[in-house]
């Protein structure tokens, strides 16, 4: 199985906003063989980007400027599939899956729980239903899923632990699935080439110049199945890349 290849995510927190501060710029010269985004925030109508030698493919919330994700890829998949197939899922343009002959890449967008958890009992269901949805796949062929998480694992993945315990993103119920999900048979890519490596975030708050300071938060992965392992060359965070709130972040296999 060669899979020699670069893979990017980003979250660009509404891609018309990101076309004006140098995506197009960061897409060309990093080259990715398969480039995924999440949160465009439009319908695939509201915006022309297009890339020579690319494909895309688009899955938009039916809410207008919410959610969504897209794909872009050099590697024309076999088969494209949007959401998982539960229409209480599939409303927010948050999955899209490309069937490759030796893997399957799942682009995620996970719902946020919100600042007074209003949405974490959903949240719980959801990540259950992704969990079966990549054990299904994971029964074929290998699976790469990238994307906002929103989720710290551990407390080496933020900035302040112990003031932020409880909050969105990291509630113990919200590290519990992530754990849940990696025992399953997944590997966080990052943590694997990088197991202590700290102050490595991919998101900062837009207050109090967090950025600046990195007080930020490690919630976006290249999660593989366990028998990928071995083909990660390297696992990258852009932090000096601007034009979200969010970072974009790389996987090289070899």
């Amino acid at each position: 199985m060669n899979l020699k290849m670069n893979l990017i995510s980003w979250n660009v927190n509404g891609i018309r906003a990101c076309v004006n501060k140098g995506f197009e710029e960061f897409f060309k010269k990093i080259d990715a063989d398969i480039f995924c985004i999440q949160e465009t925030k439009c319908q695939p109508d509201q915006i022309k980007l297009e890339f020579e030698g690319y494909k895309s493919y688009w899955n938009s919330a039916e809410k207008k400027g919410y959610s969504g994700t897209a794909i872009f890829t050099k590697k024309e998949p076999i088969k494209v599939t949007y959401g998982i197939g539960k229409e209480e899922h599939d409303k927010e343009g948050r999955i899209i899956t490309l069937e490759y002959k030796d893997f399957y890449l799942v682009n995620n967008y996970t719902p946020n729980s919100k600042r007074e958890l209003e949405r974490l009992d959903y949240r719980q269901i959801w990540e259950d239903e992704i969990r079966k949805y990549l054990l299904k796949l994971n029964k074929t062929k290998p699976v790469i899923m990238c994307g906002d998480l929103n989720v710290a694992h551990k407390e080496i993945d933020l900035k302040n632990p112990k003031s932020n315990r409880g909050n969105a993103g990291f509630t113990d119920e919200e590290r519990q699935k992530m754990t849940e999900l990696l025992e399953a048979g997944f590997t966080d890519s990052f943590r694997y080439i990088y197991p202590e490596k700290k102050e490595a975030y991919s998101w900062w708050s837009y207050m109090g110049r967090a950025r600046e300071k990195n007080i930020g938060w490690r919630i976006d992965y290249f999660i593989v199945s366990n028998s990928l392992k071995e083909k990660i060359k390297d696992a990258q965070i852009y932090a000096e890349i601007m034009g979200s709130d969010h970072c974009p972040v790389g996987l090289t296999l070899k």
